[in-house]
């Protein structure tokens, strides 16, 4: 039996010889890197550097920026140097850091979508007292809670993960470390591990799902009773984050059904794109969803363009 001590590092086995096509697939990955970073570096800036989009929506979604950031950069760099290297392994320090990276991402994101939820249902439903509800310290608690739970709650799941799992060996098919392809691999008695990581799921993903939901109902029922300017209002400002919330929760879909179902039968390269969306596709939109759909944002990036270029 190999215990969990003596694997010093992982092998990644869903990688293929792809020959002189690794360049090119190189290429695609650094393109889509450079972007997510341009992108979501420059709505930050835009946010930081105009007063007039220091109002807690923005301040939110600055957050999200973030955590794209955060997590593509847990990913991407790692794939680059994968694709050129013709032996996919990666030490275990590593991969149990890819891991936490790859679960805090997640965590954040749910509770970021929930929290700007939340601020929407604010303006929306309770508008004279708005200002009032969303002062500047519940602002930072809100922001404080979204990034310091998940960083705090991951560290307890991989501390168990790494100490209480004796494994029997060290193949991931994957192209990426996951923690559920680790937990395949004991050997001994995994129930806290899988315990504590269906808690923490389901505490920070369901329960962000259902509370953005409940905001949503009530958004909508103030909608259907509402003037036409608060229709237009709701509808300008929630339709970026409802197509956020779906399209993330898509991709954490496929890969939990990838994760927890045999999917041998699907062509390796499908495999590899369904347990990639989450990590790749949300950073990749959300900075142009949100850049031309709200007019603020819209205009003051092209205002600050403009003068860098002049």
């Amino acid at each position: 039996m190999i215990n969990s001590t003596e694997v010093s590092y992982f092998t990644l086995a869903a990688y293929f010889h792809s020959g002189t096509f690794k360049y090119f697939y190189f290429m695609i990955l650094v393109s889509l890197y450079v972007f997510i970073i341009c992108s979501n570096v420059l709505l930050i800036v835009v946010i930081c550097l105009n007063r007039s989009l220091h109002e807690p929506m923005y301040i939110f979604l600055c957050s999200l920026f973030v955590n794209e950031l955060y997590g593509s950069t847990g990913l991407f760099p790692f794939l680059l140097v994968q694709i050129l290297s013709d032996i996919h392994t990666v030490s275990a320090p590593f991969c149990f850091l890819q891991i936490y990276c790859v679960h805090t991402y997640g965590a954040i994101e749910y509770l970021n979508l929930a929290v700007m939820s939340y601020d929407r249902y604010l303006a929306i439903c309770y508008p004279l007292q708005y200002n009032t509800r969303m002062t500047s310290n519940k602002i930072a608690t809100l922001i404080a809670l979204t990034w310091l739970y998940p960083l705090l709650a991951c560290i307890v799941y991989i501390f168990y993960l790494n100490s209480h799992s004796q494994l029997c060996g060290n193949i991931i098919y994957k192209v990426y470390c996951d923690s559920h392809s680790v937990v395949k691999l004991a050997c001994s008695e995994t129930l806290v591990v899988n315990t504590y990581g269906l808690i923490l799921s389901f505490g920070i993903i369901f329960g962000a799902l259902i509370f953005i939901l409940y905001t949503y109902m009530k958004i909508l029922l103030v909608c259907f009773s509402g003037s036409k300017q608060t229709r237009q209002k709701a509808v300008s400002t929630c339709t970026p984050q409802l197509a956020s919330i779906f399209n993330f929760s898509v991709g954490a879909s496929f890969e939990l059904i990838q994760s927890r179902f045999n999917m041998n039968r699907v062509p390796n390269m499908l495999r590899i794109f369904l347990s990639l969306y989450f990590l790749t596709c949300p950073p990749l939109i959300n900075p142009l969803m949100y850049g031309l759909k709200m007019s603020k944002i819209r205009v003051i990036g092209k205002s600050l363009m403009s003068n860098v270029g002049y």
